[in-house]
């Protein structure tokens, strides 16, 4: 499955432009390399995503057959191994 649609599906990203447009800009690594929205994943891999309020990095642990997945099973694809809540600016 591509990382923009992965992205999507897991809940990771509201749209998979957004997911295209992270990855573009560097925001989202692959195994600890910067991703393309194209790249392949599989199960193992591991993402870094460096939103604008948190930094996530999580284990991909399966991958889904379906395009959509219900909230509650995400668990089932993905591991977290590491969530930062990032400080506001006040504004």
């Amino acid at each position: 499955m591509r990382l923009d649609k992965f992205l999507k599906v897991m809940m990771l990203t509201k749209r998979r432009a957004v997911a295209n447009e992270m990855a573009d800009e560097g925001f989202v690594k692959l195994n600890g390399r910067v991703a393309k929205p194209s790249a392949k994943l599989k199960a193992g891999d591991i993402l870094e995503l460096d939103m604008w309020n948190c930094y996530k990095k999580v284990e991909i642990t399966d991958l889904p057959e379906k395009a959509n997945v219900p909230k509650q099973d995400t668990e089932k694809y993905i591991k977290v191994l590491e969530y930062k809540a990032k400080e506001s600016d006040g504004f």
